[in-house]
C-alpha cells in the first residue's frame, strides 16, 4: 500500500468520524485544531465541554473551497466579498452576516466567523464532509493550541475520536479574525 493510499484512508476515516457525530483533531496553518459537524448540536456541545469554552463565544466553521460559503458571500458588497476571496485559501477568519448556521456555532450573534484554509490536508477534510466544519484549536480554554499530534494525544487523546496524522503549516498561531462589514482585525 503507498503513502498516498494510507493519507486517503486515513483522510476517509476521518470524514466518517465527522458523519458519525464524533471529533477529529488534525493539522492546520499554525496549529491542530478540532473538526465536527457544525449542524449536529451534540457533536458541538463535546467540542465546547473538550475545551471548556463557553458556548456564547461561538465557533469557527471552515471549508474546502469558497464555494462552500456562497450563501454568506452573497450577501456582501462586491468590493467585501471579493476581498474575502482573495484572501483564501489563507490564514484568514472573517465574520460575516449569518444566513444558516445554528446558534450554538454563532453564539447566539448574528453574526459566523468562516474560513477557507491554507492548508491543504484541512482543506481535503471539509470537501471530504461535505460541507463546512468546525474548526477550532486543539486546547482547553486558557492553554496553548497544540502544535503537533503529539502534544494533541497528551492533552486530548482520551477525549478526541480520531487524530488525523498531519503536519502543521508554516503560520505561526491561528488563523487571523476580520470584521467583514467593518474591516477591523478582531484578532
Amino acid at each position: 500500500m503507498s503513502a498516498d493510499e494510507v493519507s486517503d484512508g486515513l483522510l476517509l476515516r476521518a470524514v466518517d468520524v465527522l458523519h458519525s457525530g464524533g471529533v477529529v483533531a488534525h493539522a492546520t496553518e499554525g496549529v491542530w485544531g478540532l473538526a465536527c459537524d457544525p449542524f449536529d448540536a451534540a457533536a458541538v456541545d463535546r467540542v465546547l465541554e473538550i475545551k471548556g469554552r463557553d458556548a456564547d463565544k461561538g465557533l469557527i466553521v471552515a471549508a474546502g473551497r469558497v464555494g462552500a460559503f456562497a450563501t454568506e458571500l452573497e450577501c456582501l458588497d462586491d468590493e467585501k466579498a471579493g476581498r474575502i476571496r482573495a484572501s483564501w485559501p489563507g490564514a484568514v477568519t472573517w465574520v460575516v452576516p449569518n444566513r444558516r448556521f445554528p446558534q450554538w456555532i454563532t453564539g447566539g450573534r448574528d453574526t459566523v466567523a468562516i474560513r477557507v484554509p491554507g492548508h491543504e490536508q484541512a482543506r481535503a477534510l471539509a470537501d471530504g464532509f461535505g460541507g463546512a466544519i468546525v474548526s477550532t484549536s486543539a486546547n482547553r480554554s486558557g492553554v496553548e493550541p497544540a502544535r503537533t499530534a503529539a502534544a494533541v494525544a497528551d492533552a486530548l487523546g482520551e477525549v478526541v475520536d480520531f487524530i488525523l496524522p498531519g503536519e502543521t503549516g508554516a503560520s505561526g498561531g491561528p488563523s487571523r479574525i476580520v470584521d467583514a462589514l467593518s474591516g477591523r482585525t478582531l484578532r
